[in-house]
């Protein structure tokens, strides 16, 4: 039963690299599309089925997309939060969601994170907030599927480790997209950082040194 899952996983990840091929080969010549040419006939959210047509999407939908990364990649990750005090950088040991509650402290953990190369599960994490914060229907649909593309697919380079029974929620979420989709893989990803990445952010040396760095005096002037 093994081998045939995975040859099916084999035939199933040969089957969209071919389809993102086709993609972005449509890319390439859109200029020469005609403009009245048909959407392809499905979209597979799960990467689960043998569908090969994608729709090629509108230049109206890369420019949503392209917002909405900059968004999830600067202000909304923290990369420019405040420099913590030295109470505030003390009491992440506490508790992890001191940790993520503070601005500074999950500049400083995302930071650590990328050291790691596991930068992609607080990415998700905070994508997943933003996600909750929007109530416009169009919107939350177009960011289920960026946030799916971008961290659930398995042919993404920042896919996060989720396992088989919050995959299949997800799924079936796709079929009608809210704003709390991803409501259980962002529960697994927010446990898996506090008992995986949290201790070894807590026992690292670059906590150590911006405990330091914070307590030392100020240099005179």
């Amino acid at each position: 039963m093994g081998s045939e899952w995975l040859e099916m996983r084999k035939r199933q990840m040969q089957v969209h690299q071919d389809a993102a091929a086709t993609v972005l080969h449509a890319r390439s010549t859109m200029g020469t599309t005609p403009s009245n040419a048909s959407n392809a006939c499905c979209f597979c959210w799960c990467c689960c089925c043998s569908c090969s047509c994608l729709t090629v999407r509108s230049d109206e939908e890369t420019i949503q997309r392209a917002t909405f990364e900059r968004r999830t990649d600067g202000a909304a990750l923290c990369d420019d939060s405040p420099k913590p005090t030295p109470e505030d950088a003390r009491s992440w040991s506490t508790s992890f969601e001191k940790l993520m509650k503070s601005a500074a402290g999950r500049g400083c953990f995302r930071q650590f994170l990328r050291t790691e190369f596991s930068e992609e599960n607080i990415m998700f994490w905070f994508a997943c907030e933003e996600l909750k914060k929007e109530t416009n229907k169009v919107v939350v649909e177009e960011k289920v599927r960026q946030i799916y593309e971008d961290f659930i697919s398995i042919l993404s380079p920042k896919e996060v480790s989720l396992d088989s029974r919050v995959r299949d929620v997800i799924n079936r979420n796709m079929l009608e997209p809210t704003s709390h989709t991803f409501d259980d893989a962002q529960l697994q990803i927010y446990t898996l950082m506090q008992r995986d990445s949290y201790p070894r952010y807590m026992n690292s040396a670059a906590y150590a040194e911006l405990l330091k760095a914070l307590e030392e005096p100020p240099p005179e002037a």
